[in-house]
């Protein structure tokens, strides 16, 4: 069984144009990060021609769908009835997108398949992450 789930949302940018079309983003979730979701947009949906990619608590997208969440570089909280705000703050300057709310919990709810929400701490490897990070200590 595969660790890593990916999906692909349409993401919308409000900026100061009327209508700005939306833009593709890629959610990624991986059991070996258990905690952690990232948020990727490819290059020409950005400002700088990179592909920008953002890693953020999986708790912060659950609770954001629901209620405000956040008071760090990711903010999230729930726009309407069916969209849901993500805002990036950088200090280059702040992304907002709109993303359906439908999206983000059919994402959330393969994350928790994978990794049952409460369960992260066993699928995480101590004992590697600990070696890896004192293997130049010496």
């Amino acid at each position: 069984m595969s660790t890593v789930i990916e999906q692909a949302v349409e993401a919308r940018l409000i900026a100061s144009a009327p209508r700005m079309p939306s833009i593709p983003a890629t959610l990624r979730y991986d059991a070996r990060d258990p905690y952690a979701v990232r948020m990727s947009f490819p290059a020409p949906a950005t400002l700088e021609g990179v592909d920008v990619c953002w890693t953020f608590a999986r708790d912060l997208l659950a609770a954001g769908v629901d209620q405000w969440a956040g008071e760090g570089d990711v903010r999230v909280r729930p726009y309407g009835y069916d969209r849901t705000v993500l805002e990036f703050h950088a200090p280059e300057g702040t992304a907002i997108v709109h993303v359906r709310t439908g999206e983000l919990r059919r994402f959330l709810h393969r994350a928790a398949v994978l990794v049952p929400a409460g369960h992260e701490h066993l699928h995480l490897d101590m004992d590697g992450d600990l070696a890896e990070l004192l293997r130049d200590a010496c």
